[in-house]
C-alpha cells in the first residue's frame, strides 16, 4: 500500500496543476470514475470528471492569474483512501479585479493499487 507521502505528493501536484490552470495535468490526478464529486466555494456538488472538468476550464477561461498555497492541517490514510484538509491561500486575478481568498478545503484521495486519485473536493470560504 502506499504511504501518507505519496498522497502529499499527489496533493502537491493537483495544487501545481491548479496554479498553472492545466486541466491536463488536473484530468490525470482527478479520479474519471462517475461518482467523483467537487464543491466550489458557495456552489452545488457537480458529480462525475466532465462536470468537474467543465467548471475548472471556465474557472480557467476567466482568469488571467493564480496563486495558490495550501496549508496542509491534517492527513488521514484508512486503507485504501486518504483525505487531507488544508488551509487554502488563493489570489485570482480576474478581468475587472485581483481577489484574495482563505478557504478550508478537503480533500479526498482513492488509491486504485497503483496511484492515488482525487475523488472528491470541498471549498469553503474562511470569513476575515
Amino acid at each position: 500500500m502506499s504511504t501518507e507521502q505519496d498522497v502529499i505528493a499527489t496533493n502537491q501536484a493537483f495544487y501545481e496543476a491548479f496554479e498553472r490552470m492545466d486541466l491536463d495535468a488536473m484530468g490525470l490526478i482527478w479520479s474519471q470514475e462517475p461518482n467523483v464529486t467537487c464543491i466550489h466555494p458557495g456552489r452545488i456538488a457537480l458529480r462525475g470528471w466532465d462536470q468537474i472538468r467543465f467548471s475548472w476550464d471556465q474557472i480557467f477561461r476567466n482568469t488571467r492569474q493564480l496563486e495558490v498555497a495550501a496549508d496542509l492541517v491534517s492527513t488521514k490514510v484508512i486503507g485504501n483512501v486518504a483525505f487531507l484538509v488544508l488551509v487554502e491561500n488563493l489570489v485570482q486575478v480576474v478581468p475587472e479585479r485581483r481577489m484574495e481568498v482563505q478557504g478550508m478545503v478537503t480533500n479526498l484521495y482513492e488509491h486504485d493499487g497503483n496511484n492515488w486519485f482525487l475523488i472528491h473536493r470541498h471549498a469553503s470560504p474562511l470569513m476575515r
